[in-house]
Order: C-alpha cells, then structure tokens, then sequence
C-alpha cells in the first residue's frame, strides 16, 4: 500500500468575484502536499460537478462570499451524487451565517470555514476526513 496525494478542487461558485481567500487555501492546500486544481471565478454547480469528476478529486473547496450558499452547495451536493461521487468531501468558505451551519452539515458538508480561519485548521480537517492509502 503506498500513500497517495490527497486532490482537491477549488472552485468560485456563482457570481462572487472575490477570490483571494480561494487562492490562499489552495497555496496552503498544495504547500501541504495535496494536488490542487482551481476553477476560477463564477463557475456553476454543474461545471464544478463535472470538474470533480473529470479530475478525480477527493474533496471540493467552495468559496462563496455572495450569500448564495443555501442554493449552490445543495446543487453541488446533488451533482456530485448524481455522478456517483457521494464519497468526495465537501469544505466551504465564506460569509457563512451561523443559522445556516447545522443545514449545510445536515445535507453534507464536511467543514464549514469563515473569514480568519486558519490554514493549518482546514488542511487538517482535509487529511482528517479522507483515508491517503490507496
């Protein structure tokens, strides 16, 4: 058995065009030896689904800034099963009421992340969540 690098896709839902938080977990993300693909900004749920699949990746990072959480990451959730990949694990950063916490994690998300999170914290909860032996 060997150990393999954890994958991991980063993406931008919706039309937030603030993507410097994004671009800091990925640095971190990949600083901590994971492979990190980053889509970008304002990408759906359906390109971010297909992404995942075409990539093989173990988890998704969502950023969103915009208060659109409770319609994007449902949408993510329900694409990624539809492809088969109810197994990748998905993190999520942003502007995230509290309210909003025990829903997200209710349909699935793995770690939710606001402003001032540590980087150290999420590549932690990352590695956590997802076996490295292959």
């Amino acid at each position: 058995m060997t150990e393999r690098k954890i994958r991991v896709l980063v993406a931008k839902p919706g039309l937030d065009g603030h993507d410097r938080g994004a671009k800091v977990v990925a640095r971190a993300l990949r600083d901590a030896g994971m492979e990190v693909i980053y889509t970008g900004l304002r990408q759906t749920p359906e390109m971010i689904a297909e992404a995942a699949l075409q990539e093989d990746v173990d988890a998704v990072g969502l950023s969103i800034l915009s208060g659109a959480h409770m319609a994007l990451v449902p949408r993510v959730l329900e694409l990624l099963k539809a492809n088969g990949q109810q197994g990748v694990k998905v993190f999520l950063g942003g502007i995230i009421p509290d309210e909003d916490l025990p829903r997200l994690k209710e349909i699935g998300v793995t770690g939710v992340y606001g402003p001032g999170a540590s980087t150290d914290d999420i590549v932690a909860d990352i590695r956590a969540s997802i076996p490295l032996v292959a």
